[in-house]
Parts: C-alpha cells; structure tokens; sequence
C-alpha cells in the first residue's frame, strides 16, 4: 500500500513538470523571449564589435584571452541555438523542401543583397582612399557583389585601409556561410530521412559533437583560438534542432538552466573545451527563449535582428573613419553606431525583408504545383521529400 502511494505521489510529481513543449504550447508558439533574445542578442553583436574596430587587433587578442572572454564567446553560440529551435518549428510546419528552402531564401537573400549594393555603391565611394574611376575599375569591386549569392567578399578597394580594424567592411558576415551550410545540412538530412525521425537525429549530433571535440582536443590537438570555429556554431543549431524534436520530453526547468549556465561558461573559458559548450548553450538559449515577458511596442513592430546584423559593422567602421580618433572610443562609437544601425535595421524590415515575405503565397502556390508533378513524374518525389517529423513524444504515445 505504502509503495502504490509512493507511485502515485511519483507520478504526480512527473505530471506538475513543465516540458518545453507547454511553455511553447502556453504561449500559442510564439513566446515572446525569442523575440526580446533576438533583438539583445543581434544588439550585443554590435556592441562586442565595438573593440575591434576602434582599438584594433592586439587589443581585441588580449580581451578575448582573458577573463571575459566567455561573456562575448557566448552570443553566437546562442544566436545559432535559437535559430535552429525556430527553423526546426517551420520545418515541422513546412509540406516540403520546396517551401522550406524558399522560406529561408525570401528571409535572407533581399535584405543581403540590399546591404551589398549599399556597401560598394554608397559605402564605399564615399570612403575608399583611392580615386573613383580607380575603385569601380578594380577586381575587387565587381567581387563584392558575390555577397549576394553567399560568397562572402569582405573589402572593397581602399575602403577603411587607416582604421584600427583596417579594411574589412562587414566582418560581421563571417558567420553567414555557416548559417547557410545549417540550412544545406538540415535540407541534406531530411533528404536521407534523418531529420524525420528524432532519436535518429539526436544520436547522429551528439557523435558529431563528441568525434569533433576528440579530433580538435586529442587527435589533431589543435591549438586553442582565442575565438572559436564555426563547425561550433554549427553543432549549437543541430542541438537546437533537437531540443523542438524532443520538446515534449525536456524538462523546463531554472534549476536546469542555471547549471546549464555554469557549464556554458566553463566550457568557454577552459581552453579547448568549446566545443562541449554547444549542449549546455542551447538549453540555456531556449530556456531563455521560453520565457514570457509582455511585447512592448519595439518588439511587436517588427524583427529588426537580421538588419542590426547587417549594418552594424559598416556603420561602426564609417563612424571611425568618419570621426577620426574621436570616434575610436567604444563608447562614443557606441552611442553614434547604435541609432544609426537601428534605424538601418527599421528601413531593412519595413522596406525590403517584410515586402519580401509576402511573396509567401507565390511560393506555397509553386510547391502545390511541384506536388502534383512529383505524383505523375516517377522518382521525382525523392527530390521534394515531405518533412513530416515523427514526433518523439507523439509517437510514443499513440504505440
């Protein structure tokens, strides 16, 4: 008797806890916290920024090797968590790969390929060292628009050269091409079935994490890098992939989550164990993310992170350049950079990234047709697989 009560009282305790999938469910989808996280997360972006381009390369060397080193390696490894537990929500909601690929090109290609045609024809005549007829006729001018298609070029001919940071224009473009391979790769899996099943999933991220700490840590012993590579990056949007496939078994917890934090951290600031930061971060990232607070009027206008991402960098190196030695302090490069980019990012959603998104319809209206040729064409259904996720917690419960 004593034993069925202690069951009993078990089970209720199992049942009082909140899973990730509640959280999501109490806030109809959309909590707010990935909203507040996106806005924070792009603006800290901008503000690490601020020691490189106004104190140069040895300084910023110096910062990232000491104490403070996990504050700052910590932002993109969450930015990259939270985006793979919301794009793994559309491809959860998403009929195809059709629709899921495009939804990631209407997101990313028009607001980038504003950016660039402002960087090399507005940016950079303005500041390039070199006479105009000289800095349309390089090679490196004509380079740059490659950007557009994801092949990042980062300077243009004489643009910034007497900065701190001397040179780049959008530095901050860097992580880019590893967005993009997350894309590829998550297309890549549901490809061979991988991203359908949960289980599946997890085991092949969690091999992959551990087979790239043991190569950098004990194999190859690579050196430690004062920052981190973006194969890291990668593996945080693969964990947070699956922390949405297995929402309904993750426990929500603070507790969790502050022991999360510390190892996080630990992680970080112990030479060469980045790379086992990835598990932690991400429960840390969606814990935070799972949060409730009330919208304010900034966050329910519009997703401004994409554009703060963008223009950040070239707006802080045209204040330096601009401003001379006044403007190669942080702070005052702070306070100068910050509005501009901001108002930046507003113009970017308004004017290019939310038009962008309303050819949704046109591209919902291409993948049904894509549908109905792959049913009459023999084999064509392999290259616009469905993307209809085994749920773990789902398919447990109705075996």
């Amino acid at each position: 008797m004593a034993d069925k009560r202690k069951q009993v009282a078990g089970d209720s305790k199992r049942s009082k806890r909140v899973t990730l999938d509640a959280r999501l469910t109490a806030a109809s989808n959309r909590p707010s916290g990935f909203d507040y996280m996106r806005l924070v997360l792009a603006t800290l972006v901008v503000c690490s920024h601020t020691i490189d381009v106004c104190y140069g390369t040895e300084f910023t060397y110096s910062v990232w090797r000491g104490p403070a080193r996990p504050f700052f390696a910590i932002i993109l490894p969450m930015f990259f968590a939270l985006s793979g537990f919301l794009v793994a929500g559309s491809f959860e909601r998403c009929k195809t790969i059709v629709s899921f690929g495009g939804l990631r090109v209407l997101r990313l290609m028009p607001a980038l390929a504003v950016d660039t045609v402002l960087g090399a024809l507005l940016l950079g005549p303005i500041f390039t060292a070199l006479p105009l007829a000289d800095y349309f006729s390089q090679p490196g001018f004509l380079k740059y628009f490659l950007n557009i298609t994801g092949i990042i070029h980062y300077f243009l001919p004489g643009v910034f050269a007497n900065n701190p940071w001397p040179n780049y224009l959008n530095q901050q473009l860097w992580t880019l091409p590893f967005e993009m391979i997350c894309y590829a790769g998550l297309v890549a899996l549901s490809f061979l079935g991988i991203a359908q099943r949960p289980s599946l999933f997890l085991i092949s991220a969690v091999v992959a994490n551990v087979l790239i700490f043991v190569a950098n840590k004990i194999v190859f012993k690579t050196p430690h890098s004062f920052m981190f590579l973006g194969s890291l990056l990668v593996q945080c949007f693969l964990f947070g992939i699956a922390a949405h496939l297995f929402r309904r078994k993750i426990i929500w917890s603070k507790a969790l989550f502050f022991v999360s934090a510390a190892a996080t951290f630990a992680c970080l600031a112990i030479p060469g164990f980045d790379y086992l930061a990835p598990l932690p971060a991400t429960y840390v990232t969606v814990y935070l993310g799972l949060l409730q607070p009330k919208r304010n009027r900034l966050i329910m206008s519009g997703d401004y992170s994409y554009g703060i991402f963008l223009y950040g960098f070239p707006v802080q190196q045209a204040v330096v350049a601009a401003l001379g030695h006044g403007g190669q302090y942080w702070y005052t490069n702070m306070l100068v950079s910050l509005p501009v980019t901001f108002a930046l990012a507003v113009l970017s959603w308004w004017c290019v990234e939310k038009p962008a998104l309303r050819l949704k319809p046109l591209l919902l209206k291409f993948e049904g047709a894509a549908i109905r040729r792959a049913q009459t064409v023999p084999g064509m259904r392999f290259f616009i697989p469905a993307l209809s996720v085994r749920d773990a917690g789902a398919s447990k419960a109705t075996s």
